[in-house]
């Protein structure tokens, strides 16, 4: 009786990668952390199953319709949806362990039931970092924010991005001297700008029951043009005697003023009135980063402050600022662009061709070069020639060694450019010293 074939597949919403993508994945994801390090960022790892209960204190919403449950036994547990909630979590569980302000980074896979799509994932991996502090925070962090994108972007092979701020206090403000007090819907439909347009913003916002003198005084608001100091001053020229509003404003130049200080060139760098954030935690200095030249791949890498992390697990005042790079997405969009190249199918430096009955020596010499942190392979199959400096060609090993009487005879190893052809006799030294330069 044969036994039935199942097909090969994964679900959908989830990202599998052959090894050179992955090689460039993981290339990219190393960038991201080196810079978190670089601006003194700690890493953190929590697990990827919480509980039910904690996910969702605060209950409700796309949230709950989207996490991954499930029980065992009499437990009740999740998937974690974000890295936020398990950083509150973390920081409230062990506050007296931590000190502040706390900076931390984390890099790791986060899962959402939502509707599978092009370039949307269900399983995806997150890049967070965030600066906590224990009941203040200065504004002058949210200022240091945009530095550590730009430096994460500018070693990733970018050039053309940039950053947008906005402060969500300028625009509540604005909405409360309107006399609109409830501006959650308004804010979520602003954010909205760049992917539904104008005529979009309008019609969302007369299905509000907004009259339009007050949707034209929005409009004006948001599109205010000039530099970064033009935009400010145009703010301030609105003389609103509104006191969340002028707290927003004042952050937004301290944030504008530092920005600068901390080497942010201002053609990487904007404020811009249209971003929002549509998540309902952020409550000041907001960002969202974009690349110039293909702005249809949306946001690169979003954020903001918010002032009380940790208030469904803690009574301590936890105030922080923070973003994150949706490092999956990213990447399928980069690649989809062919904006990033998929070049090395390995990470081997040199593969050791042994001729037949010289496989020991070639172990032998393999060991002495893996202990001087060379990346080596070898060859271990028994194949023809041609078969083995083929393989070596389609993995884009720059350079062979082969071991053979005369090799042996001499102490010397025959060295091979596989890109040029090149290739002559050396000592083991000469090769370190060749597969070093």
């Amino acid at each position: 009786m044969s036994r039935e074939t199942i097909k090969p597949s994964i679900l959908a919403g989830f990202m599998e990668l052959i090894p050179s993508e992955q090689i460039l994945f993981n290339k990219m994801m190393d960038t991201i952390r080196e810079n978190y390090e670089k601006f003194g960022f700690l890493p953190i790892n929590t697990p990827v199953i919480e509980k039910a209960e904690v996910l969702l204190a605060k209950g409700g919403g796309e949230t709950e319709q989207q996490i991954y449950r499930f029980e065992k036994g009499d437990t009740d547990l999740a998937l974690r949806f974000d890295l936020t909630v398990p950083l509150a979590r973390y920081v409230a569980q062990h506050f007296s362990e931590l000190t502040f302000p706390f900076r931390r980074y984390h890099i790791g896979k986060v899962y959402r039931g939502e509707k599978a799509q092009r370039g949307r994932f269900r399983e995806f991996y997150q890049c967070d970092i965030d600066i906590i502090g224990n009941n203040t925070l200065d504004i002058i962090n949210d200022a240091e924010i945009p530095s550590i994108i730009y430096s994460t972007f500018k070693d990733l092979g970018f050039d053309s991005f940039v950053i947008k701020i906005n402060n969500r206090k300028v625009l509540k403000g604005f909405f409360q001297w309107l006399g609109i007090q409830d501006s959650t819907e308004i804010l979520r439909t602003v954010d909205k700008l760049e992917k539904i347009g104008i005529n979009g913003v309008i019609k969302e916002l007369e299905e509000q029951g907004l009259a339009t003198t007050i949707i034209e005084k929005i409009l004006e608001f948001i599109r205010f043009e000039g530099t970064n100091e033009e935009k400010l001053n145009s703010l301030e020229s609105l003389k609103i005697d509104n006191e969340i509003f002028n707290e927003g404003l004042k952050e937004l130049k301290a944030v504008n003023h530092y920005v600068e200080l901390f080497g942010v060139p201002e053609d990487n760098y904007s404020i811009d009135l249209t971003i929002a954030r549509g998540l309902d935690y952020y409550t000041g200095t907001v960002y969202e980063t974009f690349l110039k030249d293909y702005p249809q791949i949306g946001s690169i890498c979003s954020g903001g402050r918010y002032d009380n992390l940790a208030e469904y697990y803690t009574k301590q005042k936890l105030p922080g600022v923070g973003i994150s790079i949706g490092l999956t997405r990213l990447f399928y969009q980069l690649n989809e662009a062919k904006l990033i190249d998929v070049e090395d199918n390995s990470l081997t430096k040199v593969i050791i061709i042994p001729m037949k009955g010289y496989l020991e020596k070639a172990v032998e010499i393999g060991k002495v070069l893996r202990e001087k942190n060379v990346n080596t392979q070898i060859y271990l199959e028994k194949a023809k020639m041609g078969k083995k400096f083929g393989y070596a060609d389609k993995l884009n090993i720059p350079y062979t060694i082969i071991i053979g009487e005369e090799e042996v005879k001499q102490n010397k190893y025959t060295l091979r450019n596989m890109k040029t052809g090149d290739q002559t006799m050396l000592s083991i030294e000469e090769i370190l010293s060749n597969l070093k330069e």
